[in-house]
């Protein structure tokens, strides 16, 4: 059950986000690119700071564990990281055209996969990683605009830069997945925008009309706080690589979003797009789904042996949760979580 609410939790932020970009374009000739990040990022923050308040006022409380010293360097690479992405992907986009940037911006994937692999040891399934390169293909034909559309430059390693620095911080973020999602969305929404809004003014941006501001805060807090605050939900049962290719709906909401509010009527490539995107999903679904099963047993036994490609490790309990895990090269293991019985626990 826990990963079918985690599952929904992913693509509830992918929707939430989605509504971001029709309603961005929508107040984009008002509102510089840079300014706009600042206060949807801000939104954010202080969205979810009063929902917090609000929470604490109606005698709800936070149960999940707060930030602690520990969690600081995660904490700070997450803002640095938030802040670089977004000026790495404007500078890149004066070097460069908006649709080769659209398409370099689906390795923000890839980057998020191979980081949660290589450096914070993730598990990822042969399963996952095919339906990760059909994500890919799928971004790629969306984002895609005729033979002109990429070109290598100067600016791409820019976009790429950009897409790896949102691959750290979704790793990042997936460290201190386990505290209180509200507090992290605080902190991030309140640092990232504050240096966004640094940037805008530095680069000579102007403050937009109060509406607008008002409107862009409002947007940031559904959009980007409620969103991240599902993304994080999500990342505690699935994982960074996981939760970040089901987050990958966002573009096809986003056009759908496009159709409904602006009129929009999208091409062939985004129908050619979804189909490819609808498989992958499912692919992620019956991996997610069938990773791991929960089975209860009740008898008393200790002993652990491997034969051929199976391996068993039984540790001693009265009653215990028994946890079955399959992985793609066929090997099995097994293992059980205790209870204490009349005040004896074992472990072995």
């Amino acid at each position: 059950m826990k990963k079918k609410v985690a599952i929904f939790y992913a693509v509830l932020a992918a929707l939430l986000y989605a509504i971001n970009i029709p309603l961005s374009k929508y107040i984009a000739p008002h509102v510089g690119a840079s300014m706009n990040a600042a206060f949807l990022y801000l939104g954010a923050g202080i969205g979810l700071f009063i929902y917090e308040l609000l929470l604490k006022a109606f005698g709800k409380k936070d149960e999940s564990q707060p930030l602690n010293k520990n969690d600081l360097p995660f904490v700070i690479l997450m803002v640095v990281l938030d802040i670089a992405a977004p000026i790495l992907l404007m500078f890149g986009l004066r070097l460069t055209t908006s649709a080769n940037a659209s398409l370099l911006n689906n390795f923000e994937i890839v980057a998020t996969t191979v980081i949660a692999l290589l450096i914070f040891k993730e598990t990822v399934s042969k399963k996952l990683w095919t339906a990760i390169a059909i994500v890919t293909l799928a971004g790629v034909i969306l984002t895609f605009e005729g033979a002109g559309s990429f070109t290598f430059n100067a600016g791409s390693f820019l976009v790429l830069g950009a897409c790896v620095c949102w691959g750290f911080e979704n790793n990042c973020t997936r460290k201190i997945s386990n505290k209180s999602a509200v507090e992290i969305v605080v902190i991030k929404g309140t640092f990232s925008g504050l240096g966004s809004l640094i940037f805008a003014l530095v680069t000579g941006e102007s403050f937009p009309a109060l509406k607008y501001i008002a409107f862009a805060l409002a947007l940031g807090f559904v959009a980007y706080g409620l969103s991240i605050k599902f993304y994080i939900g999500a990342q505690k049962e699935l994982g960074a690589a996981k939760t970040s290719a089901y987050y990958s709906v966002a573009p096809f909401l986003g056009v759908a979003f496009g159709m409904i509010l602006l009129g929009e009527r999208p091409q062939l490539n985004f129908y050619i797009a979804l189909a490819f995107m609808i498989v992958a999903t499912v692919i992620m679904v019956i991996d997610t789904l069938s990773v791991q099963h929960e089975h209860i047993h009740t008898h008393i036994h200790t002993h652990a042996h491997s034969h051929g490609g199976l391996v068993h490790t039984h540790e001693h309990a009265h009653t215990h949760a028994h946890l079955h895990a399959h992985f793609e090269d066929k090997e099995e293991f097994h293992n059980h979580n205790h209870l204490t019985i009349k005040g004896h626990s074992h472990s072995h």
